[in-house]
């Protein structure tokens, strides 16, 4: 029998989106899976049961194209923190699988279990990954000790080196089609409305902008810009009609943009190493990257919205092959045979 603890990241819609897919295939592959999920509450509801919701060491964004530092920081309960971790029961699992989750990951580096990362932090912290000009040696340290594992499994844009692997794209995008509406699709959860609206008009008034915001929670129209609150199916069909995305330099929306096959533009969230790991990898595959919405970046803006050209990419469902090589490769390491179905 095969007990499996799956730990999830909440902060943001990225990890959880990729549970998404991960989720069934894990179930479908042992006898029992347990799913861990901490941070503040996402966006995205879930279709499974969370059996431990922690509160972790989640990050709050800000509304000026950054992270909160200040509030994350007076979020951050470390009584808390260290309760859930000396509390949660990893050693009686066979295996513990995290996605970027410092609850588990910590629990696991206390008591010695192994902890085995399937992310893309995995991935951006291999040394073939790409990197910016500009190193962040404190932003590399955070990413590299905030969920410690004993073995790692990545994905990224590229597969770069073993071990790193192509995105999973969620079954509900793979399953769309793809048309060009005219709009451009944006999702810069780091901003708030009125800096946006603000912002796209002045680049210009004669593009339909449709804004997606974690700081709105009513819909609007603003002359060419439309906004929402986060919404996931919503912002599906929004991406899929557009002609372009601008985002953040997170990983699955551009992934799943240029997956669609949109132009895509991104802007990597100010003092994060990960998206500006990020950033660095898309520019070396063709995608333009700015570092704000300021005016000296206009010409730039201009020139995206007036091309037609995307960035191709392969990126086929491998997302079982990668789980049974993980649970082979790991379950066989930890003493435990189990025929994969």
């Amino acid at each position: 029998m095969s007990r499996i603890l799956y730990a999830i990241q909440g902060t943001g819609n990225g990890h959880l989106t990729r549970a998404l897919d991960v989720v069934p295939l894990l179930q479908a592959r042992c006898d029992q899976l347990d799913i861990l999920v901490s941070g503040p509450p996402a966006d995205l509801p879930v279709s499974f049961e969370v059996k431990y919701r922690a509160r972790g060491m989640g990050f709050l964004f800000g509304k000026k194209g950054g992270i909160d530092f200040v509030k994350t920081f007076l979020q951050f309960n470390s009584a808390k923190f260290l309760h859930e971790v000396r509390h949660l029961p990893v050693s009686s699992y066979d295996l513990v699988i995290s996605d970027f989750e410092p609850v588990s990951s910590w629990a696991c580096k206390l008591r010695e279990v192994p902890c085995v990362a399937l992310s893309h932090q995995s991935a951006v912290l291999h040394p073939q990954a790409p990197r910016p000009d500009q190193e962040d040696p404190a932003g590399r340290a955070v990413l590299k000790h905030y969920a410690p594992s004993t073995a790692q499994y990545g994905f990224h844009f590229q597969a770069y080196a073993p071990g790193i692997f192509t995105p999973v794209i969620r079954q509900q995008v793979r399953e769309l089609s793809p048309v060009n509406e005219g709009h451009n699709t944006v999702y810069l959860p780091a901003f708030e409305e009125a800096i946006l609206v603000e912002r796209l008009q002045h680049l210009s008034r004669s593009v339909r902008w449709e804004v997606f915001s974690k700081h709105s929670t009513n819909a609007a129209t603003y002359g060419n810009v439309q906004v929402w609150p986060v919404s996931g199916p919503a912002f599906l069909d929004s991406m899929a009609r557009s002609a372009g995305v601008l985002c953040g330099a997170g990983f699955e929306t551009p992934a799943e943009a240029l997956y669609l096959g949109k132009k895509l533009l991104v802007m990597p969230m100010k003092q994060q190493y990960e998206q500006q790991c990020n950033a660095a990898a898309l520019d070396k595959m063709g995608v333009p990257v700015i570092k704000n919405l300021k005016d000296k970046n206009l010409d730039k803006v201009d020139q995206w919205l007036h091309q037609t050209e995307t960035v191709p990419v392969d990126y086929q469902d491998q997302t079982g092959a990668v789980i049974d090589q993980l649970l082979r490769e790991q379950l066989q390491r930890n003493g435990i045979r189990k025929s994969l179905v």
